[in-house]
């Protein structure tokens, strides 16, 4: 599993280890840790999530989030965390910090950390080093992706690479992943890309089939619940976080899904803008055997007999949060433009603004009244729609994520809020509008 675990400690013990650094976990393992100390080993912590009310009893603790703690930024991702220590190493060693900043690119990005100030400039300088790659395994990885080098983006990493290194852990084991990035040998890192390609397609797959699985469950009236729960044996514990994350963006509730395992359950929780998930699950300690997390995504584990407690009481504290707020997920845009101004002068001008990403998105753009010339679903499941819309004048392509359902009633004129950019496709090039929503006019 995810975290310090006695048993595992108890193993690293058994194998000589004196010195256990854990990342991106740990801030909360505070008997975890002890265990270690009793076992005569030193602990060093990096972590960037929120501590709880008794920092572990750690020789070093590195987390920007801790009390007193003065690094003006609060906001690193894990792998930012262990970089700083990887940083403060190379000082006195031969280690050269800057040789990781590709993995620490990936992993920001992956970590869903806002892309500004100091992660914004380590992913900036990754996306440089990840341009010229120096990893055999990153650029076997890119290739199964069908990801360029030399025009690799923020988007890349978070909707190819990222969920293709993911995989890993959520359906088999971790190892494959590390062992990728670490191979030097040409055939053997195609192999384990293509391993992770295939893990990825059956995540897609399992996610699809949780998900259905999932909806019978949550959704039995009109109303939609204050949080969204769902609780089985049956669920695959590698993908209850992107199943939440899907419920999420569907209902813009919280979600909560979990798998039930003998006396206790491991869920995962993913949560909206107007609802501090780890302050909620704070308030439910007494009932959780552990917990961790940030604001928008955490995870805790339950026993079973005291989940009915729990989402009563979960249910309140976000009934009182939401009294009076209208639940409503707002698109903003940054201008409204004809189609005659989208051209390749300022998709240049839009690249000045890159890497962008979490908490610091594309910039958004509306039309309005413009002509679809035509629209398809596309997709495995039909679930994308595809379509070239006009001015009279101007003409351009378009897709649309996860709404083809627009393919069967197209209006005669709509207005759409987009992104710009290019659709690349055997060899040819084309500008492109990546449509996040669409309206009668």
């Amino acid at each position: 599993g995810y975290g310090l675990n006695p048993d595992a400690i108890r193993e690293l013990h058994s194998q000589g280890v004196k010195l256990l650094i854990s990342t991106d976990c740990g801030i909360r393992a505070v008997e975890e840790v002890q265990l270690a100390k009793e076992l005569g080993m030193d602990v060093i912590i990096t972590d960037h999530h929120s501590p709880g009310t008794e920092l572990p009893n750690a020789d070093v603790i590195v987390n920007p989030k801790q009390a007193g703690d003065a690094y003006p930024e609060k906001n690193l991702a894990g792998v930012g965390v262990a970089y700083k220590l990887i940083e403060k190493l190379g000082e006195d060693t031969q280690i050269q910090a800057e040789s990781f900043l590709d993995l620490v690119a990936i992993g920001t990005v992956a970590d869903m950390v806002p892309l500004v100030g100091e992660n914004r400039i380590l992913v900036r300088e990754g996306l440089r080093q990840m341009r010229s790659p120096h990893r055999q395994g990153l650029m076997s990885l890119m290739g199964v992706a069908g990801v360029k080098p030399d025009n690799v983006t923020s988007t890349d990493i978070g909707f190819r690479l990222g969920p293709r290194i993911n995989a890993a852990g959520r359906m088999s084991s971790a190892r494959s992943a590390l062992d990728l990035l670490l191979e030097d040998d040409l055939m053997k890192a195609g192999q384990l890309a293509q391993e992770l390609e295939i893990l990825n397609r059956n995540r897609q797959a399992a996610t699809r089939s949780f998900k259905d699985q999932v909806m019978e469950q949550v959704i039995e009236g009109a109303d939609i619940p204050p949080v969204i729960f769902a609780f089985s044996p049956d669920f695959h514990q590698g993908v209850v976080g992107l199943v939440a994350s899907n419920l999420l963006g569907q209902y813009y509730r919280p979600a909560i899904v979990g798998v039930k395992q003998g006396a206790l359950t491991t869920a995962s929780c993913r949560s909206i803008f107007e609802f501090n998930i780890i302050k909620a699950l704070d308030q439910c300690e007494d009932l959780l055997v552990r917990h961790g997390g940030h604001a928008a995504a955490a995870g805790f584990t339950i026993e079973n007999e005291n989940i009915p407690a729990f989402r009563e009481r979960m249910t309140q504290i976000a009934e009182d949060e939401f009294e009076d707020k209208n639940l409503c997920p707002t698109l903003l845009a940054d201008a409204e433009v004809e189609l005659a101004d989208l051209d390749k002068n300022l998709l240049e001008y839009l690249s000045w603004l890159e890497p962008t990403g979490y908490g610091n998105p594309q910039a958004t753009f509306v039309c309005r009244g413009v002509k679809p010339k035509s629209s398809r679903r596309i997709g495995k499941d039909k679930s994308h729609l595809k379509l070239e819309v006009t001015d009279g004048k101007y003409s351009v392509d378009a897709i649309a994520f996860k709404q083809g359902a627009w393919a069967d009633a197209m209006p005669a004129e709509i207005d759409i809020l987009f992104t710009f950019g290019v659709n690349e496709f055997r060899g040819r090039v084309t500008l492109q509008l990546n449509i996040e929503d669409i309206k009668a006019s």
